[in-house]
């Protein structure tokens, strides 16, 4: 069962929805050879695993609502509408399933996260799940072909491999450091009877 927001809330999905914009300050930071990468995704993966399945992806959809009403939010400052109809398209849209999917597996059966769950999550959701959309959008903006597209956009994996393995390691510290900050009653591992909170 989804819950309805609070004020609380609220305020922890239009913080996550400023985290998100802050980590695009620095514009792309070149790794791996001088390709360019950019931290926002990073912001993804963690709304999606602090704040939950669907209010992660609700402060995703914030930060790209701003972005399409002409704030430069985004990596390099960019914003306005045209961003959704360029080859990244596919990618930004790929950001609120990405944080969704973090959220349901970082969560998954109301239990406390755990290190390999958290990896798996920031692999599936921050990685997999926007590249299942953003290169099939890319392909059909740029008008190359799919595989080309996918080979293209393998120089970007090890940086969004090392933003999963620093969002994982974010997570599970703060899982150990502050288990408040995720808002959440979590299942004893063993024990299925005790209910979880609403996932949010």
């Amino acid at each position: 069962m989804i819950r309805r927001p609070d004020a609380t809330d609220l305020a922890r999905i239009a913080v996550f929805a400023a985290v998100i914009a802050v980590l695009g300050l620095p514009g792309g930071i070149p790794v791996f050879g001088g390709v360019p990468i950019t931290a926002q995704t990073l912001g993804v993966m963690l709304a999606g695993a602090v704040l939950g399945p669907w209010f992660g992806a609700l402060s995703v959809t914030v930060l790209l609502a701003l972005v399409a009403v002409g704030l430069p939010l985004l990596a390099g400052g960019r914003g306005g509408f045209g961003v959704f109809v360029g080859p990244t398209a596919g990618y930004l849209l790929g950001w609120v399933l990405g944080a969704a999917v973090v959220g349901l597996i970082v969560h998954a059966g109301g239990r406390r996260p755990v290190i390999w769950r958290t990896a798996l999550a920031m692999l599936a959701g921050g990685v997999v799940a926007i590249y299942a959309l953003g290169i099939p959008v890319q392909s059909l903006v740029t008008r190359l072909p799919l595989a080309e597209t996918a080979l293209t956009s393998l120089v970007f994996i090890p940086g969004d491999l090392l933003k999963a393995a620093v969002a994982t390691l974010v997570v599970t510290t703060l899982v150990r450091a502050y288990p408040r900050g995720f808002r959440r009653d979590w299942r004893a591992g063993a024990d299925a009877r005790t209910p979880a909170r609403a996932v949010a």
